[in-house]
């Protein structure tokens, strides 16, 4: 089904001069850009606007990379303005930062050693994963499982929408399919005429190929199935290919396609968010077996049988050894009640008398009563520095903003692409608070949001080597004031409030605090 080219992973070599025109020139270990660029393996083409998909390698920063490559005549000027316009909207979409889009990295125009006919190039981060052709080259998804895999691309593009972006997310062979089953916006750099009411017919289109496996838009690529019409030239309804897709699934898939005719979408889907809700409502967690085929086994859907099902042997083993086993608990619980309180009462006869017991005034050796912990009182915090574990502070110009008072102030971190964590960018982030004086601390009080952010709290006493901190408190915050007790051993003041986890925010991982308080008493 999918016209996907064979990759293979080139040779190193060193091309320069011209070779032709740019679609053969464009081989696999072909340098470009000054020969920063070494082309690896063309994962796909967009005719409509000839571009090459291409993945490559950074040979400065020796990272996988995805080129959109525009090729043409330079001499035509229809051409030329046109990959120019391209190369000036990715530029503007390199400042968006979402999770269902690869972050433009870079855009250049051609260098004196590029083939002749590179008008310019997109330069993207790589997405691992799988083609999302190759994803229904079997056949189609279960509707849930379409429907989940959509949201981060139906989040991307009303997020675009709302900054002004074109994501141009209207061709299959420019989406893939991240290793954690996310569709992604895999290669930017949207035409020069391409509008936002071309992006929500992609999401219309890439819905429709999930639950078809056929392509709704024109231009498909060669030996992909396009979308079947009616009499009337409007294209079938996936429930109608598909009885089993949910109602909602098939309706919001054909009115965002609506008509491509017309100028925009006439259908009554014209925003990501109209397509999102639909998704977030039939949204299912199948597992990775069944993801990737449209039916499970004979045996899972058997709705009628022809003979009563037989009793299984050996549960009905497993269920009389757990009666036994519970029968045996039960006596042995009856036992333990009555040979305490056959105790209870022999006790009380023998405390009947005149005896006296002397030597012991309390319950602690030497006749002293523990003292009671000494009651906590707010300490005072007059001091903030922001700390990460990869050195770059978040926010640091916010973080007064954490004891200042003002629950209307907050301090938050960076807007992350991946959670925290070993092999992340960063194990943790958050802020050392200094503290009027040394205090034997007894609990940190967090007012935030963030719900669900898993939070460390550590003595730090001058340094700020991770290892040699110890943890005396942590907790999941909840929306609203969290309590976390803390352990300490010794007096301090210094302390360390670390974030482990950060909440899902806005296509990406982040979280706020508005005000930090502690409690303890004086050393």
């Amino acid at each position: 089904m999918t016209s996907k080219p064979t990759e293979q992973i080139a040779a190193d070599r060193d091309d320069s001069g011209d070779e032709g025109s740019a679609e053969q020139a464009l081989t696999p270990g072909r340098v470009l850009d000054h020969g920063r660029y070494r082309l690896l393996s063309q994962v796909g083409v967009d005719d409509r606007c000839n571009a090459q998909l291409w993945r490559a390698k950074d040979g400065v920063l020796g990272r996988d990379v995805a080129l959109t490559i525009l090729v043409g005549d330079r001499s035509e000027a229809e051409a030329a303005s046109n990959a120019r316009r391209t190369l000036e909207r990715a530029m503007h979409a390199s400042t968006f930062n979402h999770i269902g889009v690869a972050r433009v990295l870079d855009v250049v125009t051609q260098s004196s050693n590029d083939p002749e006919g590179v008008l310019g190039i997109v330069i993207a981060e790589w997405t691992h994963g799988t083609d999302l052709l190759d994803l229904v080259a079997e056949g189609p998804l279960p509707p849930g499982t379409a429907a989940r895999l959509l949201q981060p691309l139906a989040a991307a593009v009303e997020a675009a929408h709302h900054a002004g972006l074109v994501l141009g997310a209207d061709h299959p062979q420019r989406i893939r399919v991240t290793p954690d089953g996310e569709i992604r916006m895999a290669f930017p750099g949207p035409m020069a005429k391409a509008t936002s009411s071309d992006d929500v017919r992609g999401l219309g289109a890439a819905l429709y190929l999930l639950l078809t496996g056929r392509w709704a838009l024109g231009d498909a690529p060669e030996g992909l199935p396009t979308a079947p019409t009616g009499p009337d030239g409007t294209i079938v309804a996936p429930r109608t290919l598909r009885p089993t897709v949910p109602l909602e699934l098939s309706t919001v898939a054909v009115r965002a396609l609506g008509n491509p005719d017309a100028t925009g979408t006439t259908g009554g889907v014209r925003t990501g968010a109209a397509v999102l809700r639909v998704l977030e409502q039939h949204a299912t967690y199948e597992t990775p077996s069944t993801s990737g085929q449209g039916a499970s086994s004979s045996e899972s859907n058997e709705v009628w049988r022809r003979e009563d099902p037989k009793p299984d042997e050996a549960k009905r083993k497993k269920l009389m050894v757990s009666v036994g086993v519970l029968a045996v608990a039960t006596l042995l619980v009856v036992a333990w009640i009555a040979t305490s309180l056959i105790g209870v009462f022999t006790e009380s006869g023998r405390d009947s008398g005149t005896g006296q017991v002397i030597g012991e005034t309390g319950n602690h050796p030497g006749g002293q009563e523990q003292p009671p912990p000494a009651q906590a009182t707010p300490v005072q915090i007059t001091g903030a520095e922001s700390y990460n574990t990869n050195g770059t502070p978040d926010t640091p110009g916010r973080i007064p903003y954490l004891f200042d008072g003002d629950p209307g102030t907050y301090w938050a971190t960076a807007d992350y692409r991946q959670q925290l964590g070993p092999g992340g960018i960063s194990n943790g982030t958050g802020a050392v608070l200094t503290l009027a004086h040394p205090s034997v601390l007894q609990e940190l009080v967090v007012d935030s949001p963030s719900a669900g952010a898993k939070v460390e709290v550590r003595q730090v006493n001058g340094t700020q080597n991770l290892g040699d901190t110890k943890v005396i408190g942590q907790g999941v915050l909840t929306a609203g004031a969290t309590t976390i007790k803390l352990s300490p051993d010794s007096a301090s003041q210094e302390i360390l409030v670390l974030i482990t986890q950060l909440p899902s925010s806005g296509g990406g991982f982040g979280a706020r605090i508005n005000e930090v308080k502690v409690s303890g008493s004086a050393a």
